[in-house]
C-alpha cells in the first residue's frame, strides 16, 4: 500500500511510501483527508505522526506533474483534494507532527503548514518551484511557518530552505541527524501521547481559534490564482519542460 497507517502506543502513524519521489495524484490526494480523520477521531489516538517511509528519497513531492500534463482537466480534482487533506490536518481532533527528510516540495509544504509541529532531518528542505512548475499555491501554509519576506523569496526564486534555516526562523521545533529521524519523532509524539486526549483535543481547537488568520480560507483564495494559471499557455509550456527535462522553462 502506498499509504499506510498503524497505531501503536496511542500514536498513529501515517507513512508515504509512493515511488519514486512521493508525489501524489488526485486520487492519492483525495484519499487522504478521510485517513487523516479517521486517525484523530480513534479514541485509542493521542497524536498523529505522519511521515515517508525510511527508504523513500524524500518526504513528498507535492502533486504528479506527469498527471498534471498528460490531464490539466483534473486540476479542480487536485485542488480539492490538496484542500482537504490541509484543512483535515489542521482540523484533526488531536495534535499533528510531521516528521521529514530530504525533499518537501509543493503539497509536502501544505502538509507541514497545516501541522501542529515538525521535526526534521538534517537534510531536509522546503521548496516551493510553482511558479516553476506552471502552478501557484502553497504560500499560505508556508506563512503559518515562516516570516513573510522569507516566504515571498522562496516563492518568486523557486529556492530551497534547507531545515537548519527554518529551525533558526521558529518553522521547525527539531533538527536531527537522517539515521535519527523516526526515533527523534516518536520520541516527541511519545511526550504528547502521555497527555490526556480530553485535554489535547481541547489544546488543539483552541490554539486553531487563537491564529489571526484562516490558514484555509487563505488557501482557498490562492487556489483561485492556481486554476487561472493553469488556464494560462505558460503554465502547460512549464509543466511540459520539467516532464521532459527536469528544468524549469525559459520565458
Amino acid at each position: 500500500m502506498p499509504i499506510t497507517t498503524t497505531i501503536e502506543n496511542r500514536i498513529a502513524e501515517i507513512v508515504f511510501d509512493v515511488p519514486p519521489v512521493n508525489a501524489f495524484d488526485s486520487v492519492t490526494w483525495n484519499s487522504l483527508p478521510e485517513t487523516i480523520r479517521a486517525a484523530g477521531a480513534n479514541p485509542e489516538v493521542n497524536v498523529v505522526l505522519i511521515r515517508a517511509a525510511e527508504t523513500a528519497r524524500g518526504f513528498c513531492g507535492g502533486v504528479d506533474i506527469k498527471e498534471m500534463q498528460a490531464h490539466p482537466d483534473r486540476i479542480t480534482l487536485l485542488n480539492r483534494g490538496n484542500y482537504l487533506t490541509f484543512k483535515a490536518i489542521r482540523d484533526c481532533e488531536v495534535p499533528v507532527v510531521v516528521a521529514v527528510h530530504k525533499f518537501v516540495i509543493g503539497g509536502g509544504i501544505g502538509i507541514c503548514g497545516a501541522s501542529d509541529t515538525i521535526i526534521a532531518a538534517d537534510d531536509a528542505f522546503f521548496s516551493l518551484p510553482e511558479v516553476d512548475r506552471g502552478a501557484m499555491g502553497g504560500a499560505s501554509h508556508l506563512s503559518r511557518m515562516l516570516p513573510l519576506h522569507k516566504v515571498r523569496a522562496a516563492f518568486f526564486t523557486g529556492g530551497n530552505i534547507p531545515a537548519e534555516e527554518a529551525y533558526r526562523l521558529g518553522g521547525v521545533e527539531k533538527v536531527v541527524p537522517r539515521d535519527k529521524l523516526v526515533e527523534e519523532a516518536r520520541a516527541f509524539c511519545a511526550v504528547v501521547a502521555s497527555k490526556s486526549r480530553k485535554a489535547l483535543v481541547i489544546a488543539k481547537e483552541a490554539l486553531n481559534g487563537l491564529e489571526p488568520r484562516d490558514v484555509d480560507r487563505g488557501y482557498r483564495w490562492e487556489q483561485g490564482f492556481t486554476l487561472e494559471m493553469y488556464m494560462h499557455e505558460d503554465s502547460q509550456k512549464a509543466r511540459d519542460a520539467f516532464v521532459e527535462t527536469g528544468k524549469a522553462a525559459k520565458f
